[in-house]
């Protein structure tokens, strides 16, 4: 057996689309883009890199994510990972970097006042929610990531 787990957090790149799968299941997909700053070693300066992730939710959780993400939204997602290999309409070979979800958190402050923003598996799945609630018990800045379960 193998096990290929990913964490990321970044922002949504587009709203949320929900679909249904043919036996009626909801599936949403949302792209999300994390980035990351680098410093040149020999010029000293800082470059920014961007990474993008295909982000499916199925179930209730699906439906969660349609009705409260947006473009924009900053997101903890956690989920199997799995690269795929695709020709783009230009002909050049990309890769894609998809994650099923089993937690998806909303990081935006409405939602943590509002008690809502956790989209992670039912009790009795496999993915546990994160320690100390949804996010954390100390309620710290958006920028301050102790919280979270990693």
């Amino acid at each position: 057996m193998a096990l290929c787990k990913l964490m990321i957090i970044g922002n949504l790149g587009r709203d949320p689309e929900m679909r249904y799968t043919p036996s009626g299941r909801p599936v949403t997909q949302f792209s999300v883009a994390v980035n990351q700053s680098t410093k040149n070693q020999q010029t000293g300066e800082w470059t920014d890199e961007t990474d993008w992730f295909r982000v499916s939710v199925f179930g209730d959780r699906a439906e969660r994510a349609a009705e409260q993400l947006r473009k924009g939204s900053r997101v903890f997602v956690e989920g199997r990972f799995k690269s795929r290999e695709f020709e783009g309409n230009d002909g050049q070979k990309r890769t894609s970097l998809d994650i099923t979800a089993d937690n998806v958190i909303n990081l935006e402050r409405r939602n943590r006042e509002e008690g809502e923003g956790t989209f992670g598996a039912p009790s009795g799945e496999r993915a546990p929610a994160p320690a100390g609630g949804a996010y954390g018990s100390r309620g710290r800045e958006d920028n301050d990531l102790d919280d979270l379960p990693f």
